[in-house]
């Protein structure tokens, strides 16, 4: 199978040894996408904007592999337990996030609430 591995500014730089996307088979892959501005490295404050720019950045990768928001099959999503908030607002943040992207019928998802990672010191 040829791949293709997808990269583009307008999306945080993957940090770490993988690629923003692979497309392969008629598929693509996005890896998860914190919610960093590209181009200022910030991170909003508050779930719902960190939410809207990590889904920003999900969106920029599809557009750069030639795809976009409604084909999306399924999702997985994950929050980092920092100044986390109830696991049913990061869903009701979503919910919301996908009208905002007029996701006609929502795809199949996969979110869970994490401890820690390499970006973030518990």
């Amino acid at each position: 199978m040829k791949k293709q591995y997808i990269k583009t500014d307008a999306a945080p730089k993957a940090i770490g040894p993988y690629s923003q996307g692979v497309k392969g088979n008629g598929f693509l892959f996005v890896s998860g996408q914190l919610p960093v501005h590209p181009v200022t490295g910030e991170i909003p404050e508050s779930v719902e904007d960190q939410t809207l720019q990590s889904l920003s950045n999900v969106k920029a990768v599809l557009e750069a592999g030639g795809s976009k928001v409604p084909p999306t099959v399924k999702t997985r999503s994950a929050r980092m337990i920092r100044t986390a908030p109830p696991f049913i607002r990061l869903q009701v943040c979503m919910h919301a996030a996908g009208g905002r992207y007029k996701v006609p019928s929502p795809p199949a998802k996969h979110a869970a609430e994490l401890c820690c990672s390499h970006v973030y010191s518990c």
